[in-house]
């Protein structure tokens, strides 16, 4: 009988860290691990939790009566690394010190792999990072944009985006590599992604700020508005870009980032509540549009994801404005935590091969 692997897969966020033991596919266990706010002041920097975070893990792991010994690999999300094509990376000293001095910004994301290191250098095994947030394979010319020193950068939810790209090639019996997908990661955040070939060759940016509207985000604005605000004095730079990355779309209208208040406000009669939920749904479809276009019409399915894809009215209304692309296929949920042992598991089975990490950028600018 072929070996079975155990795989721990960790993934923090803000304020709680996500972690799954695995065997090969199958779940063992899955744990959200809350962290207080009262416990997180005591940092000055997302760094400096490192220990605390690793601590919280393996106490966690141990706690369901499972032993750290009889992990086979560590594998986290990554993050704060230079820009990179997609894959299961090897956590090496460099990349860890990439993500420790976080060089695209400070997320706790950063910590999955040092965290990882920690647990496979006590334990003699290998740690991992899979399609971190910094994955870059645009095309060039999705880059332009209209001032000659700004140009448009890949942000997006990669490892759940690549994840839905293979579970559905999977299902169907194709490859990755020769297909062409347009998936929309619908969430807090949303990600829509033309896939070509295996690549993400174009999107919105969730982290600076472009694409639709979204239960948390502003998305596309006249700038020309977006600069009176920043010049009426109401603003400090953090409390603007807060109002327009954190706290916008839905929650800036109404005060929350379910979709469902939004939706039961519309069933009560609300047309305020009806008007803003279509117009969320029309934005999301023509950034699909947009993504089609990208693949010059070349499109073999268009797939919904995320948490907000459990809707039915939601994602029927988006078929409305896409069937006549291509099919429209329905994956709700977010498959993170899979994502990540799905990733190392392919690379112990030599079914990928681990990338190494160089530390220079994919893309660095036209050069001009």
């Amino acid at each position: 009988m072929d070996k079975k692997y155990r795989i721990l897969a960790v993934n923090p966020g803000s304020t709680s860290t996500k972690i799954a033991l695995f065997e090969d596919y199958d779940e063992v266990f899955s744990e959200n691990i809350n962290h207080s706010a009262e416990d997180l002041k005591s940092f000055n920097e997302i760094q400096d939790q490192l220990g605390y975070r690793a601590e919280t893990v393996e106490q966690t792991v141990l706690s369901k009566g499972c032993k750290m010994e009889d992990v086979d690999v560590f594998v986290g999300r990554g993050g704060g690394l230079l820009p990179l094509i997609g894959g299961t990376y090897r956590v090496t000293p460099l990349l860890v010190d990439h993500a420790s001095r976080g060089m695209t910004g400070q997320h706790p994301a950063q910590l999955a792999s040092q965290i990882c290191r920690k647990f496979a250098d006590k334990y003699g095994k290998e740690a991992f990072v899979v399609n971190p947030p910094d994955v870059d394979e645009f095309d060039e010319v999705s880059r332009v944009a209209g001032l000659k020193d700004v140009y448009r950068e890949s942000h997006i939810h990669a490892l759940n985006q690549k994840e839905i790209a293979i579970r559905f090639c999977a299902a169907r019996g194709l490859k990755y590599e020769d297909v062409n997908l347009v998936i929309c990661h619908l969430g807090g955040g949303i990600s829509v992604t033309a896939h070509k070939k295996g690549r993400m060759i174009d999107s919105n940016d969730i982290i600076k700020g472009s694409g639709p509207m979204t239960p948390t985000r502003a998305g596309d604005l006249p700038y020309a508005k977006v600069l009176d605000l920043a010049y009426s004095g109401e603003y400090t730079k953090k409390q603007l870009t807060d109002r327009l990355n954190k706290n916008g779309g839905l929650t800036d209208i109404f005060g929350t980032a379910d979709v469902r208040d939004v939706m039961k406000l519309a069933e009560q009669g609300s047309h305020h509540a009806q008007i803003v939920y279509e117009g969320l749904i029309l934005q999301n479809a023509k950034y699909a549009g947009a993504m089609a276009v990208a693949l010059k019409g070349k499109v073999d399915a268009i797939i919904l994801t995320g948490g907000i894809s459990h809707s039915a009215d939601f994602t029927g209304k988006m078929k409305e404005y896409l069937s006549w692309i291509a099919e429209v296929v329905v994956m709700a949920g977010e498959f993170e935590l899979e994502a990540l042992g799905a990733g190392a598991l392919r690379v112990l089975r030599g079914e990928e091969q681990a990338r190494e990490y160089t530390g220079v950028p994919v893309w660095d600018g036209f050069g001009e």
